[in-house]
Protein backbone atom coordinates (compact mmCIF):
# COMPACT_ATOMS: atom_id res chain seq x y z
CA UNK A 1 0.00 0.00 0.00
CA UNK A 2 1.17 3.51 -0.87
CA UNK A 3 -0.06 7.06 -0.35
CA UNK A 4 0.92 8.80 -3.57
CA UNK A 5 3.33 11.07 -1.69
CA UNK A 6 6.57 10.96 -3.67
CA UNK A 7 9.65 10.50 -1.47
CA UNK A 8 12.36 10.83 -4.12
CA UNK A 9 12.98 11.43 -7.80
CA UNK A 10 15.22 8.69 -9.09
CA UNK A 11 17.27 8.65 -12.29
CA UNK A 12 17.24 5.63 -14.60
CA UNK A 13 20.79 4.29 -14.92
CA UNK A 14 19.98 1.43 -17.28
CA UNK A 15 17.11 -0.36 -19.00
CA UNK A 16 17.77 -3.96 -20.04
CA UNK A 17 15.30 -5.86 -22.20
CA UNK A 18 14.70 -9.53 -21.53
CA UNK A 19 16.05 -12.06 -24.01
CA UNK A 20 12.52 -12.62 -25.35
CA UNK A 21 11.84 -8.88 -25.47
CA UNK A 22 8.84 -9.26 -23.17
CA UNK A 23 10.22 -7.93 -19.86
CA UNK A 24 12.77 -5.45 -18.65
CA UNK A 25 15.15 -4.76 -15.79
CA UNK A 26 15.46 -1.21 -14.48
CA UNK A 27 18.38 0.13 -12.47
CA UNK A 28 17.57 3.43 -10.79
CA UNK A 29 19.90 5.76 -8.91
CA UNK A 30 17.97 6.72 -5.78
CA UNK A 31 20.19 7.10 -2.70
CA UNK A 32 17.42 7.94 -0.21
CA UNK A 33 15.21 5.07 -1.37
CA UNK A 34 18.14 2.64 -1.52
CA UNK A 35 19.07 3.40 2.10
CA UNK A 36 15.77 2.02 3.40
CA UNK A 37 15.22 -0.72 0.83
CA UNK A 38 16.21 -4.39 0.82
CA UNK A 39 15.56 -6.97 -1.92
CA UNK A 40 11.93 -8.02 -1.76
CA UNK A 41 10.61 -4.60 -0.72
CA UNK A 42 7.92 -2.88 -2.77
CA UNK A 43 8.51 0.56 -4.29
CA UNK A 44 6.36 2.49 -6.74
CA UNK A 45 8.27 3.59 -9.81
CA UNK A 46 6.29 6.22 -11.76
CA UNK A 47 3.22 4.81 -10.03
CA UNK A 48 3.94 1.12 -10.75
CA UNK A 49 4.46 -1.17 -7.76
CA UNK A 50 7.69 -3.07 -8.39
CA UNK A 51 9.73 -5.42 -6.21
CA UNK A 52 13.33 -4.47 -5.50
CA UNK A 53 15.61 -7.27 -6.74
CA UNK A 54 18.97 -5.73 -5.79
CA UNK A 55 20.28 -2.70 -3.89
CA UNK A 56 23.86 -1.53 -4.47
CA UNK A 57 25.79 1.75 -4.34
CA UNK A 58 22.76 4.00 -4.00
CA UNK A 59 20.84 2.26 -6.77
CA UNK A 60 17.87 -0.12 -6.76
CA UNK A 61 17.09 -2.72 -9.43
CA UNK A 62 13.61 -3.85 -10.44
CA UNK A 63 12.15 -6.32 -12.92
CA UNK A 64 9.00 -5.35 -14.84
CA UNK A 65 6.86 -8.12 -16.32
CA UNK A 66 4.88 -7.93 -19.61
CA UNK A 67 1.59 -7.10 -17.80
CA UNK A 68 3.17 -4.03 -16.19
CA UNK A 69 4.78 -2.93 -19.45
CA UNK A 70 1.49 -3.32 -21.36
CA UNK A 71 -0.48 -1.17 -18.91
CA UNK A 72 2.06 1.55 -18.19
CA UNK A 73 4.75 3.81 -19.64
CA UNK A 74 7.64 1.83 -18.12
CA UNK A 75 8.49 0.19 -21.43
CA UNK A 76 9.27 3.62 -22.87
CA UNK A 77 11.73 4.65 -20.16
CA UNK A 78 15.24 5.45 -21.31
CA UNK A 79 18.57 5.95 -19.59
CA UNK A 80 18.65 9.32 -17.83
CA UNK A 81 14.88 9.58 -17.36
CA UNK A 82 13.63 10.71 -13.96
CA UNK A 83 10.92 8.75 -12.15
CA UNK A 84 8.84 9.35 -9.03
CA UNK A 85 9.58 6.88 -6.22
CA UNK A 86 7.69 5.94 -3.07
CA UNK A 87 8.58 3.04 -0.77
CA UNK A 88 5.64 1.05 0.61
CA UNK A 89 3.79 2.55 3.57
CA UNK A 90 4.95 1.20 6.92
CA UNK A 91 2.71 0.70 9.93
CA UNK A 92 2.49 3.90 11.95
CA UNK A 93 3.37 6.24 9.08
CA UNK A 94 0.84 8.98 8.27
CA UNK A 95 -1.50 8.48 5.32
CA UNK A 96 -0.97 11.89 3.75
CA UNK A 97 -2.27 11.22 0.25
CA UNK A 98 -4.88 8.59 -0.57
CA UNK A 99 -4.98 4.79 -0.83
CA UNK A 100 -2.74 3.82 -3.76
CA UNK A 101 -1.91 0.23 -4.70
CA UNK A 102 0.66 0.90 -7.40
CA UNK A 103 -1.48 -1.09 -9.82
CA UNK A 104 -1.64 1.14 -12.90
CA UNK A 105 -5.07 1.07 -14.55
CA UNK A 106 -4.01 2.70 -17.79
CA UNK A 107 -2.21 5.53 -19.51
CA UNK A 108 -3.45 9.09 -19.96
CA UNK A 109 -2.18 11.78 -22.33
CA UNK A 110 -1.45 15.41 -21.49
CA UNK A 111 -3.86 17.64 -23.41
CA UNK A 112 -2.66 21.00 -22.12
CA UNK A 113 -0.67 22.74 -19.39
CA UNK A 114 -1.38 26.27 -18.26
CA UNK A 115 0.32 28.32 -15.54
CA UNK A 116 -1.97 28.99 -12.59
CA UNK A 117 -0.43 31.39 -10.10
CA UNK A 118 2.77 29.71 -8.93
CA UNK A 119 1.38 26.32 -9.90
CA UNK A 120 -0.11 24.82 -13.05
CA UNK A 121 -3.35 23.34 -14.33
CA UNK A 122 -2.95 20.21 -16.44
CA UNK A 123 -5.69 18.61 -18.51
CA UNK A 124 -5.33 14.87 -19.12
CA UNK A 125 -7.21 12.90 -21.74
CA UNK A 126 -8.34 9.59 -20.25
CA UNK A 127 -9.99 6.51 -21.71
CA UNK A 128 -13.74 6.42 -20.97
CA UNK A 129 -13.35 3.11 -19.12
CA UNK A 130 -11.27 4.96 -16.51
CA UNK A 131 -12.97 8.34 -16.70
CA UNK A 132 -16.13 6.86 -15.17
CA UNK A 133 -14.25 6.45 -11.87
CA UNK A 134 -13.29 10.13 -11.74
CA UNK A 135 -15.29 12.72 -9.82
CA UNK A 136 -14.59 16.37 -9.11
CA UNK A 137 -12.58 16.68 -5.86
CA UNK A 138 -11.90 12.94 -6.01
CA UNK A 139 -8.46 11.32 -6.06
CA UNK A 140 -6.30 10.20 -8.95
CA UNK A 141 -2.70 8.97 -8.92
CA UNK A 142 -0.67 10.34 -11.85
CA UNK A 143 2.80 8.80 -12.29
CA UNK A 144 2.53 7.81 -8.63
CA UNK A 145 1.54 11.28 -7.36
CA UNK A 146 -1.64 11.61 -5.28
CA UNK A 147 -3.71 14.41 -6.84
CA UNK A 148 -7.15 15.94 -6.53
CA UNK A 149 -9.34 16.18 -9.61
CA UNK A 150 -10.06 19.88 -10.17
CA UNK A 151 -12.31 19.57 -13.20
CA UNK A 152 -13.97 17.10 -15.60
CA UNK A 153 -15.17 17.08 -19.16
CA UNK A 154 -16.19 14.31 -21.57
CA UNK A 155 -12.55 13.66 -22.55
CA UNK A 156 -10.68 13.77 -19.27
CA UNK A 157 -9.77 15.57 -16.09
CA UNK A 158 -7.99 18.69 -14.92
CA UNK A 159 -5.50 18.53 -12.08
CA UNK A 160 -4.05 21.49 -10.23
CA UNK A 161 -0.34 21.19 -9.46
CA UNK A 162 0.82 23.24 -6.46
CA UNK A 163 4.40 24.59 -6.33
CA UNK A 164 5.53 21.84 -3.92
CA UNK A 165 4.40 19.12 -6.35
CA UNK A 166 6.17 20.87 -9.21
CA UNK A 167 9.40 21.04 -7.17
CA UNK A 168 9.37 17.51 -5.78
CA UNK A 169 8.04 15.35 -8.63
CA UNK A 170 8.57 14.74 -12.32
CA UNK A 171 5.22 16.35 -13.17
CA UNK A 172 6.95 19.73 -13.67
CA UNK A 173 8.52 18.35 -16.86
CA UNK A 174 5.23 17.34 -18.50
CA UNK A 175 4.49 18.62 -21.99
CA UNK A 176 1.44 18.24 -24.25
CA UNK A 177 1.08 14.71 -25.68
CA UNK A 178 3.23 13.16 -22.93
CA UNK A 179 1.84 9.93 -21.52
CA UNK A 180 1.36 9.35 -17.79
CA UNK A 181 0.48 6.34 -15.66
CA UNK A 182 -2.94 6.51 -14.02
CA UNK A 183 -4.43 4.72 -11.04
CA UNK A 184 -8.05 5.57 -10.33
CA UNK A 185 -9.56 5.52 -6.86
CA UNK A 186 -9.70 2.01 -5.41
CA UNK A 187 -12.89 2.70 -3.46
CA UNK A 188 -14.70 3.77 -6.66
CA UNK A 189 -13.86 0.44 -8.31
CA UNK A 190 -15.15 -1.56 -5.33
CA UNK A 191 -18.30 0.56 -5.12
CA UNK A 192 -19.05 -0.11 -8.80
CA UNK A 193 -18.48 -3.84 -8.37
CA UNK A 194 -20.74 -4.07 -5.31
CA UNK A 195 -23.49 -2.02 -6.96
CA UNK A 196 -23.78 -4.32 -9.97
CA UNK A 197 -26.96 -6.47 -10.04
Amino acid sequence: MFTGIVRERGKVISVERGSGGDGLRLRIHAPATATGTVPGDSVTVAGCCLTATAVLDGAVEFDAVPETIARSTLGRLAEGAEVNLEPALRVGEPLGGHFVQGHVDGVGRVRSIEPEGEGARVWLDIDRDLLRYCVEKGSLAVDGVSLTIAGLDDRGVAIALVPHTLRETTLATLEPNDEVNLEVDLIAKYAERLARP
